[in-house]
């Protein structure tokens, strides 16, 4: 038999992000996707290593990578409209959930279990809810980082994205010290330039 799940995950590079937005330079969702996946791994670590936590660290980079396969499907809704009100996030979340079940099924039956543990969450366990909430986090701060390039190329397009980016990542900072030292000990790295980051 013939599975298409690696197939329709490879398609991820052909998702665009940022559909509403003027782009200096396009992201697909491939890119974004191991970009949360390296973020959310450090989290984990620096919870582990500096916060006593006892988290999967490289199962918080899996879930990075997998975290909007669902868009193979769905397409990349943008944030105003996901979030326009209750109802719609609530159906959207649905569709999401569908898309991903759509996309499991395309797995062999002895992979499913595997596989289904990283798309969906064990909301039982304090800690998978914790490193969930992480990836969560890695999510924002990519798409921080995206703005941050975008101001860095003379595009203002981004400018209120990542006033509001700004403030949830705050706020998760507030609540996960993991979100805090990445803020302060490796956002200030970016939009350096390849000497200055050399020295």
């Amino acid at each position: 038999m013939i599975y298409s799940f690696f197939a329709a995950i490879s398609r991820m590079k052909y998702i665009e992000r940022w559909a509403l937005m003027r782009n200096s330079r396009e992201e697909t969702l491939s890119e974004h996707s191991l970009e949360v996946a390296m973020i959310a791994h450090v989290l984990a670590v620096l919870g582990n290593v500096r916060y006593c936590h006892k988290m999967d660290a490289e199962k918080a980079a899996l879930i990075g990578i997998y975290h909007d396969a669902s868009e193979i499907i769905t397409g990349d809704m943008p944030t105003p409209v996901k979030y326009y009100n209750p109802d719609i996030r609530s159906a959207y979340k649905d569709v999401e959930r569908i898309a991903d079940e759509k996309l499991l099924s395309k797995l062999p039956e002895d992979l499913k279990g595997e596989f289904t543990g990283i798309f969906k969450s064990d909301s039982r366990d304090p800690e998978e809810k914790y490193l969930r909430r992480l990836v969560k986090a890695a999510d924002k701060i990519s798409a921080l980082i995206k703005c941050m390039e975008e101001k860095q190329a003379g595009n203002s397009e981004f400018r209120t994205a990542e006033e509001s980016l700004r403030r949830k990542v705050g706020e998760m900072a507030e609540e996960m010290p993991e979100v805090r030292d990445f803020m302060n000990e490796f956002l200030p790295a970016y939009g350096k330039t390849l000497d200055e980051l050399n020295d």
